[in-house]
């Protein structure tokens, strides 16, 4: 005959008992759900004990999640079968000691103390703590449950069995079907997320977040939208003197010129200054054809991601941007390509003005070939929906005619004036930002706007 004292202090073992295993499939639940395979390969690749364990459940993942509910399900109906009854055992005397001597509320307040105790080490010890301990330390927990958790899961293989099948069936009614991937690859958007959540807790510099960044974009970008336009390109004419040409090299301070008969609707080829050198600078006779290299052409809408490749394949550093009627509208260089992963890159010889700088506090400078999505991302402004790629292009779109300094047009939360005008196309523009209740109207509706444009 088992003394009351035992029995009562046994069922209180396994009652602490249940609430713990209740607490290990919870965790090893969380764990396998929160921790990427990836992970896990890498502590097989680093030999941690029971990591194949673990990758063994993981790639199970239906079937480990089924123990787990499983042994989750038959801890808690334990619990509530054994639990309580032990603590209103152990607290019934301790009510009759203080004369409490109502059976009836004996037993009331028993029931509900060992019910709220019950409750609150179910929540705490059995569910909150190794959840939220799985979740931070997926890793470290899913190796502490491995080997328990493939145990159970053998031993209670058949039981699992008719569980999936069941829940398989039933899955299959509202219109899912196949197993369960351990995780579904991530959108383009939640890597951003996540690097952006990464780089505000520490884990990545400003640069690397930077860097990462305009990698997602580099694909996104086509041709057009880096290259140098038509109007900016320096070129030689084969009917130039070469001595002229040599000038014109020392002025600009290139490397490579595209070589033309008269403007870039005719190129013949592409020359290079490394050939050129030693060559007599009062040298009448030269004739450039010998040193040309060959014209390589890309269409505009091609990604950049191409181009490079392009460079690549041909060796070639510099390609004509050619548009869907056959007209040459720029060039694109192996820089133009780069400097949209690492930022600018500028040479001894460069001297550009920077696309975008500050005047005084909300008012900025911004250069007319400047895309429209890095400077709604500096001034944090929107431009609008027009089908264009630069700053100049959408003022255009939105005056209705060729710019004119002067011309002050309102865009969303910012007022755009343009203060420099070169071959029909705005240059450089004064962004200011607008405050509330402003009130501005368009250039082109001033008279003296539209005198300017008159002959």
């Amino acid at each position: 005959m088992i003394p009351p004292w035992l029995a009562d202090t046994l069922e209180i073992a396994v009652a602490i008992f249940l609430v713990i295993l209740n607490g290990f499939f919870v965790a090893a639940e969380f764990a396998l759900v929160k921790v990427r395979l990836t992970q896990i390969e890498k502590l097989v690749a680093d030999r941690r004990p029971f990591a194949k364990t673990a990758l063994w459940l993981a790639e199970r993942l239906d079937a480990s999640l089924s123990a787990c509910q499983l042994g989750i399900t038959m801890a808690s109906l334990a619990l509530g079968w054994v639990g309580e009854p032990a603590f209103a055992h152990l607290i019934t005397p301790v009510l009759k000691s203080l004369g409490v001597t109502s059976e009836t509320m004996v037993h009331g307040i028993a029931f509900v103390v060992a019910f709220s105790t019950i409750t609150a080490l179910h929540l705490v010890i059995g569910e909150q703590a190794p959840k939220i301990f799985a979740i931070r330390r997926p890793e470290t927990m899913i190796l502490w449950c491995a080997a328990p958790l493939k145990f159970f899961y053998f031993v209670l293989y058949p039981f699992l069995a008719v569980l999936n099948l069941t829940t398989g069936f039933l899955l299959r009614l509202v219109g899912l079907k196949g197993a369960t991937e351990h995780e579904t690859p991530h959108t383009e958007d939640e890597i951003r997320a996540l690097l952006a959540d990464a780089h505000s807790h520490g884990h990545l510099t400003r640069s690397e977040h930077r860097l990462l960044n305009a990698v997602f974009e580099f694909d996104d970008m086509i041709c057009r939208r880096v290259m140098v336009p038509r109007g900016e390109v320096d070129f030689f004419d084969i009917d130039m003197p070469f001595a002229e040409c040599l000038e014109q090299a020392k002025r600009t301070k290139h490397t490579r010129y595209p070589l033309c008969d008269g403007s870039l609707d005719k190129v013949l080829g592409v020359i290079h200054l490394k050939d050129l050198l030693g060559l007599a600078a009062d040298a009448d006779d030269i004739d450039l054809r010998r040193f040309i290299r060959p014209a390589r052409k890309v269409p505009e809408s091609m990604p950049i991601s191409r181009v490079l490749r392009h460079f690549q394949a041909t060796h070639q550093l510099l390609a004509f941007v050619v548009d869907e009627y056959g007209t040459t509208i720029g060039i694109v260089t192996l820089e133009n390509v780069l400097e949209k992963i690492v930022g600018p890159v500028e040479d001894e010889f460069d001297a550009e003005e920077p696309n975008i700088s500050e005047e005084a506090p909300g008012r900025f400078v911004v250069l007319g070939s400047t895309l429209i999505e890095e400077v709604e991302r500096a001034l944090n402004i929107e431009l609008g929906d027009e089908d264009m790629d630069t700053v100049a292009g959408v003022l255009m779109a939105r005056a209705q005619r060729m710019p004119v300094v002067g011309d002050k047009i309102r865009l969303n939360g910012s007022v755009a004036e343009i203060l420099e005008v070169q071959d029909d196309r705005a240059t450089r523009i004064q962004f200011t930002l607008e405050t509330a209740g402003d009130d501005l109207t368009l250039a082109n509706d001033s008279e003296a706007n539209q005198a300017k444009t008159s002959p």
